[in-house]
């Protein structure tokens, strides 16, 4: 058919017809994806790092509504190979639901609806309003992964600039020790509330008051390294603060507060140094006012086939779900560890260590201590079974130590080399202290190895572990998982390293057995 010019009532026609499809389609992702929806409202209500999510969408809605003069002059036209990239986003919301990863299947849900409009409109309405789609990603609650590397980078920056400032420390993991007191840099000191929000306040700022894509780009990473910087900064006087007033200052509420306000003057200043280089708006990007009227070849069918096809297509997740749903017992399961492991370990009726690993919500758990010839070592198996979001076993509730537990804290954490059975694996290796210690003091450390059991596969990685687990669900098989963690005392005689090895060389073949026995046991 040849392309003609459309008429205004039938451009206006067609805008109708679309409208009613794409708001069609949005209620269809957003029923059939509703947990997903409801999971991500619910961190913005629980959480003040993703707070401002809250007002994302009126935001996106706002800077739509900014383009409705370009819009109109424009002619809808469904895009139908953009079905294949909701395809893809449909299965990696999927892929998200079997590892129970609530970032992923909020991304993708994100992405279905960011995907719906060009599908249904076309990619020349798409172009004219990527900002605000890709805008609406801000509201997805990601970012807490960058929680260790913030802190770190606090607590590197802390103690340099208190050690510049003559003041002796003495720092273990993110605690240190100057003579007026204790200090450590917690998930509240990272700075990622700040971060999140400079981002995308900043990002909307580049975006409304520049138009060279240079300028927004160099405004965007300001707003990056700006809060990180100014975080850094914050956590220093803090500390400077307490020290000169002799922690009167700077404690409790007033840590909080001049935080806030520190960074609420930084911000502030970002922001008016920003606008001094803001560009007025281009008079094409103001209105578009005389675009020659649009040519097309628009038809109602192409229209519904495209909107028919979007809604098969975000279904098939559900279709997928009833392929794999293996047969899993749904009673409660029973593990236990024997009285002797290998040849002369015993359980040791003492008090385990008075540690336990935080793991939430384990379906079966064991917790013993095993001692021979005068050395002792802690055993932690978690195993969980029928993983939801509920219960999972890579989870950043997951710990060895719980952020607000007051008896144990991580002096030194890295990775080992250990002999699992006749492969050598890395191992997440652990140096536990005391909070209360001061830090020169060895007695009473732990030493803790932890690695991950998948269906029968070791590995310390959080991310292979999700993968291993989706795969096992893939393949038909079961979810079965368990975190293994072995610890002892720093001090005992031959050290905590030599327990632990001869403890792994002489148990792990056996634990195989058990954890493997427990996966088919209904």
């Amino acid at each position: 058919m040849p392309l003609r010019a459309l008429t205004p009532d039938e451009l206006a026609r067609s805008w109708r017809a679309t409208s009613l499809a794409l708001a069609l389609a949005l209620a269809w992702v957003l029923l059939l994806y509703r947990e997903s929806a409801l999971a991500m409202v619910a961190i913005w209500a629980r959480s003040d790092t993703f707070a401002h999510a809250f007002v994302v969408p009126p935001i996106v809605l706002w800077l739509v509504w900014r383009r409705r003069a370009q819009l109109v002059q424009m002619a809808p036209r469904a895009a139908f190979p953009v079905l294949f990239a909701v395809a893809g986003a449909a299965l990696l919301w999927w892929l998200g639901e079997l590892a129970a990863v609530n970032a992923l299947t909020q991304l993708a849900l994100t992405a279905l609806l960011v995907l719906t409009v060009p599908a249904l409109l076309g990619l020349q309405v798409a172009r004219a309003i990527a900002f605000p789609l890709g805008f609406l990603f801000f509201a997805v609650p990601i970012g807490e992964f960058l929680l260790p590397q913030l802190m770190q980078w606090t607590a590197d920056f802390t103690v340099a600039a208190l050690r510049i400032s003559g003041i002796p420390v003495y720092r273990e993991g993110l605690q240190f020790v100057i003579p007026s007191g204790n200090w450590s840099v917690v998930d509240a000191c990272s700075g990622i509330r700040y971060l999140i929000a400079s981002l995308t306040v900043g990002t909307l700022f580049a975006y409304l008051n520049y138009q060279s894509s240079r300028r927004r780009v160099l405004f965007m990473l300001v707003s990056l390294f700006v809060p990180v910087a100014a975080n850094w900064i914050r956590a220093y006087l803090i500390v400077i603060i307490g020290h000169l007033s002799g922690n009167r200052l700077a404690a409790g509420v007033d840590h909080l507060i001049y935080g806030w306000l520190f960074f609420g003057v930084v911000i502030t200043l970002m922001f008016a140094i920003g606008a001094h280089w803001a560009e007025p708006d281009s008079p094409a990007a103001a209105g578009a006012v005389g675009l020659a009227r649009p040519r097309t070849s628009h038809s109602a069918t192409r229209l519904w086939l495209a909107t028919a096809g979007l809604g098969f297509v975000v279904a098939l997740p559900a279709l997928l779900g009833w392929l794999v749903v293996p047969d899993v017992p749904t009673g409660p399961m029973m593990l236990a560890t024997p009285q002797r492991l290998g040849s002369d370990w015993l359980a040791d009726a003492a008090s385990p260590m008075d540690f336990k690993p935080a793991f939430q919500n384990p379906s079966a758990e064991v917790h013993r201590v095993y001692s021979r010839s005068g050395r002792s070592v802690g055993l932690y198996l978690g195993y969980y079974r029928n993983q939801d979001y509920k219960r999972k076993l890579v989870s950043s509730d997951n710990r060895l130590v719980a952020a607000s537990d007051t008896n144990w804290s991580t002096a030194h954490s890295g990775s080992s080399n250990v002999l699992f059975g006749s492969n050598k694996l890395s191992t997440r290796s652990t140096e536990l202290g005391h909070p209360s210690q001061s830090g020169l003091q060895q007695s009473g450390r732990l030493m803790a190895w932890q690695i991950y059991w998948i269906s029968g596969t070791l590995t310390s990685s959080d991310y292979l572990a999700k993968a291993y687990s989706v795969w096992s669900r893939l393949t038909g098989r079961r979810d079965d998982s368990a975190v293994l963690v072995f610890y002892a005392e720093k001090d005992q005689e031959g050290g905590a390293a030599a327990a632990l090895e001869a403890f792994v060389r002489d148990s792990y073949t056996e634990l195989d057995a058990l954890l493997s026995a427990a996966m088919v046991r209904p």
